[in-house]
């Protein structure tokens, strides 16, 4: 069997191979035309989500006493396009004071507004929002499934995309199953194990010293995972097969309930802009006949707006969102390299009339 043969045979586990297939040297995040020439995100769906997440910025800088340095980091930033457009609605004088970071593999886009910072890490010690539209669900991860016993195993996947069953899933990864994703007996159930992304998270959570961490992806909590999980893959607009070639994204929805740590909150992505001014209201139509271009713009605007709040739609994303320091946290940061704590000790409990850590930054301020 010569080398190429060996290869085409070749199966591993699908977060050895999505990670070679999303972020090697020729991969799909790595091309030329980045996530947007392939789908479509709530970012590129209309300038009204940068407009709210700068809002949302404003409001942690007022949580933060308007720090003289204040941070806006963007996860995943594809080409820049949300740290663009966050950096351009903000009030000048927060503006004045804002160091803008877009974190991504790729290279630095040609273009790219001045002011802003190109890495491949956030920032450490920074004080601000950091901010991850659709990252998690592209932080590769194994798949498991049951055999014939109900036994669940780890999914090897060939460079065509064939699968065949591997080992049974041990160690952490099995108790993260048992813990967060328990599979039935019944042969051929699915499940994607987030252990990488819980970390991930905890990570960039990690980077902060003071502020606001937000991931927002399609995602399910205990009680309603999917049954075959959802791994999948995109090409040009059109779902496709997952094939870990390098051609096409690959994806699959988060367990956000186990990234969660003390002190956050999970929220549909409607709930969340509608609290940041987003709303999708129509204008009224007395407005059409006195200031007819004004009613065109705001119904324009109105549109975009009930498509990123739309239920089956991008109005179902959800967002995790994580204080870090601000008043009312009673969790110090976490470290990522410690044991992955219990997500619900230490949450704010209502019945006990603990402060709510988030409330005032879904608020708008006083006055």
């Amino acid at each position: 069997m010569d080398e190429a043969e060996r290869r085409a045979d070749e199966a591993r586990g699908w977060r050895e191979a999505a990670q070679e297939a999303l972020y090697g040297p020729g991969g799909f995040y790595r091309r030329p035309e980045g996530p947007a020439g392939h789908f479509r995100t709530s970012v590129h769906a209309s300038p009204l989500f940068a407009a709210a997440v700068a809002r949302l910025l404003c409001r942690v800088d007022e949580a933060l006493g308007r720090p003289e340095g204040l941070a806006f980091v963007d996860m995943a930033a594809g080409r820049g396009e949300l740290a663009s457009g966050v950096l351009a609605a903000l009030p000048p004088d927060v503006a004045a004071r804002t160091r803008v970071y877009a974190v991504e593999v790729a290279d630095r886009p040609a273009g790219l507004r001045e002011g802003i910072e190109w890495l491949d890490a956030p920032p450490r010690g920074v004080r601000g929002l950091l901010f991850a539209n659709e990252w998690l669900d592209n932080v590769p991860v194994d798949v498991a499934a049951n055999d014939g016993n109900g036994v669940p195993c780890r999914v090897l996947v060939r460079p065509d995309g064939t699968e065949v069953l591997g080992e049974p899933v041990a160690g952490e990864e099995a108790a993260w199953l048992e813990r967060w994703w328990p599979l039935p007996p019944e042969e051929g159930l699915r499940a994607e194990i987030g252990l990488p992304r819980d970390r991930a998270w905890a990570g960039a959570v990690a980077s902060l010293d003071r502020g606001l961490a937000v991931a927002v992806d399609y995602a399910h909590t205990a009680g309603a995972r999917p049954p075959f999980g959802t791994l999948t893959g995109f090409l040009e607009g059109r779902e496709v097969a997952p094939v870990p070639d390098g051609s096409r994204d690959l994806t699959a929805h988060v367990a956000l309930d186990a990234c969660l740590l003390p002190g956050g909150r999970l929220l549909p992505q409607r709930e969340a802009l509608r609290a940041l001014g987003v709303t999708g209201a129509r204008p009224p139509l007395a407005t059409a006949s006195t200031d007819p271009a004004g009613y065109v713009r705001a119904l324009a605007s109105a549109s975009e707006a009930a498509e990123l709040t739309a239920p089956g739609g991008l109005g179902d994303f959800t967002w995790l969102l994580q204080p870090v320091g601000l008043p009312g946290l009673r969790a110090g940061r976490p470290d990522p390299r410690a044991g992955r704590p219990d997500p619900r000790a230490g949450l704010p409990d209502p019945r006990a009339g603990l402060p709510d850590p988030l409330a005032g930054l879904l608020d708008p301020p006083a006055g």
